[in-house]
């Protein structure tokens, strides 16, 4: 948010970094501005002077927050992923991350498919950063067919999304189940898949 003090943008990213738990706890609707300002210890000038549109200004935060801290808890191997032990690396850092949560919700998910119905404007903005761990997944299998690890003519569009859709499925059963072992099986597959392209 442009214009912050530091002091103001520390006090802005403590309740972005409050709230994000309890809202992937919980879920936006399971949650109100309310029980949010008391989980933040947060007053209610306070929030809607850091969020002006209130509990939208806030999710569209935690989306950002949440896309970034999973980026980041997949590095360096993200930015790579142009040797198969790479790929097996952002394998068993996602795995990783995600065992290390006291919630298994994927929060982008998760937030795309509760807002769409009621805020599909938002929605949109959040799934934006699904999208970016898309584009990296994209840009790594392009690395693998310029080295020619792969197939020359593999798309690496599709093989993107096919690893990518296994990752959000293993993530949906994951939170259904409250294990992550789905998450393993499912990114186990994708990269089998993914080296049966082999060139």
């Amino acid at each position: 948010m442009a214009g912050l003090t530091p002091k103001g943008a520390a006090t802005r990213d403590r309740i972005v970094r409050a709230a994000t738990d309890l809202i992937l706890e919980r879920g936006v609707g399971g949650m109100t501005l309310d029980e949010i300002r008391a989980g933040t210890a947060t007053s209610k000038s306070q929030l809607f002077h850091y969020f002006p549109d209130g509990k939208r200004d806030l999710v569209a935060a935690i989306a950002e927050f949440q896309s970034a801290r999973v980026e980041q808890a997949q590095r360096p191997w993200l930015d790579h992923l142009d040797s198969w032990e790479s790929w097996h690396g952002w394998r068993d850092a996602v795995v990783a991350h995600y065992r290390t949560l006291t919630h298994l919700h994927c929060s982008i998910g998760a937030l795309v498919n509760e807002l769409t119905p009621t805020d599909p404007a938002l929605a949109a903005t959040v799934a934006a950063h699904a999208d970016r761990w898309l584009d990296h997944l994209a840009a790594g299998v392009r690395k693998m067919r310029a080295k020619r690890l792969i197939k020359p003519e593999a798309d690496p569009e599709h093989l993107a999304m096919m690893v990518f859709a296994a990752l959000q499925g293993g993530l949906l059963v994951m939170q259904m189940r409250d294990a992550v072992e789905p998450l393993e099986a499912a990114l186990d597959g994708a990269l089998l898949a993914l080296q049966s392209q082999r060139s």
